[in-house]
């Protein structure tokens, strides 16, 4: 055979486990018959075609259309992260947490599915894989954006004494921080793969209480803290228009989860239903409220990562935020030289706001923290009810009931069957 066969050989292998393993057949069919139409322009139309209906077969199946849709994202990622100067450092760290990010996603997705088996069968389940990785993408391109500016200190003047005030109280360039972020979204990927995976045994009714409570908590955070934690970078609710959303932001951080959790565990422990052992109760309250609380500090960490990266690259925006004489936390001890200077003032809303952003980092750490210990111990309470439960001692101290009764020892049968 030669070696232009043996090349026609090998590509027919791979084009038929492109598809599935029932339509196999029907690819070699489709080659074994080339032969038999005449040579030239017919045969090559034939086998044209062929490719054609095997392309649309392969991108049928869902995971090479999932495949196919990530490498389109994180190349986009990719051309949007990419540029910057070689003398920023934000360009080398930008570039290192894209190729980072997207060998860290697409191994974990295929690690999931050898340890973890295929996503489960119902569409939030789905959505919830295809919406974490979308964010987290997202994320890094905003991210990219901001850096460009809050590692870029100004040459002198003004702006740079604007510079080392404001970005003093940040995270400044380095790569600790950097570090840090890509573990948290590692594990960010890890747990949304785990809890949709069909090994874990997390209901649909679960993921979708975990995922609702998620973006009711988002949604309100990120009213709170559109520009970062700092209250005063909420340029529309000034003063005090903003404690009570504040308030519900506290409520909806320690209560969002635990209702999230409760409704899980009513749902999986419905009347009609089979009954249900505590272990698989308790793994519904758990991972009703951690999903609470990802999907909430995944969403206001995008939401507010990209609202600073807009607001960098679109004037119309930042006029719209800072309409007026609105000056930021930090530059009060200039504010009677930024009054002459509406460039200075401009910069100031933007450093204040870029340097905010590292502050997300904090949410997307201490929000999973805080839903584990609440539903920890809710799951104690789950194990110590399955403890005293119906073979467990009755209320007011009675004898246990009948099915808690041992057995009979084996030789008093030998012995009633003697007697028989």
């Amino acid at each position: 055979m030669s070696g232009l066969s043996r090349v026609g050989a090998a590509a027919r292998r791979g084009a038929a486990r492109l598809v599935s393993a029932g339509r196999r057949d029907w690819v070699e069919a489709l080659w074994a018959e080339a032969p038999e139409v005449p040579p030239g322009l017919r045969r090559l139309a034939w086998r044209a075609g062929g490719v054609q209906l095997i392309a649309r077969e392969a991108l049928m199946r869902r995971r090479t259309g999932t495949a196919l849709l990530f490498a389109v994202a994180a190349t986009l990622v990719a051309w949007a992260a990419w540029p910057g100067s070689p003398a920023n450092f934000a360009t080398s760290v930008d570039r290192v947490d894209v190729i980072t990010m997207v060998l860290v996603l697409a191994g974990l997705a295929l690690l999931a599915r050898r340890f973890f088996g295929p996503a489960g069968d119902s569409r939030v389940a789905r959505s919830l894989r295809v919406g974490g990785y979308a964010a987290i993408l997202a994320l890094i391109a905003a991210k990219a954006t901001v850096e460009q500016l809050t590692f870029a200190p100004p040459r002198g003047g003004l702006l740079l004494r604007l510079y080392r005030l404001i970005s003093g109280g940040g995270f400044g360039p380095g790569w600790p921080p950097e570090i840090i972020f890509l573990a948290v979204m590692a594990l960010y990927a890890a747990a949304i793969l785990w809890m949709t995976s069909r090994r874990s045994g997390v209901a649909p009714a679960t993921l979708a209480a975990g995922a609702g409570a998620g973006i009711v908590l988002g949604v309100v955070m990120y009213t709170v803290a559109p520009l970062g934690l700092t209250v005063a970078t909420n340029p529309w609710l000034p003063g005090s228009d903003i404690t009570p959303f504040v308030v519900l932001a506290w409520i909806l951080l320690f209560g969002a989860p635990v209702a999230a959790a409760l409704v899980a565990e009513r749902r999986y422990t419905a009347p009609g239903s089979p009954p249900r052992r505590a272990g698989a109760r308790a793994r519904q309250v758990v991972a009703a409220g951690l999903l609470t609380n990802l999907v909430g500090a995944l969403f206001v960490t995008v939401l507010g990562t990209g609202t600073i990266a807009m607001m960098l690259k679109a004037a119309w925006l930042r006029t719209w935020l800072y309409h007026g004489q609105h000056l930021l936390f930090g530059v009060a001890g200039l504010r009677q030289l930024l009054r002459d200077d509406l460039g200075a003032v401009m910069y100031s809303h933007e450093l204040t706001a870029g340097v905010d952003a590292a502050t997300y980092l904090i949410i997307c750490i201490a929000f999973p923290l805080t839903a584990l210990a609440l539903t920890g111990w809710a799951t104690l309470s789950l194990s110590d009810g399955a403890a005293t439960g119906p073979c467990g001692p009755r209320r007011g101290g009675g004898p246990p009931g009948p099915e808690s009764a041992p057995d009979p020892p084996a030789n008093a049968q030998l012995a009633g069957s003697d007697r028989e």
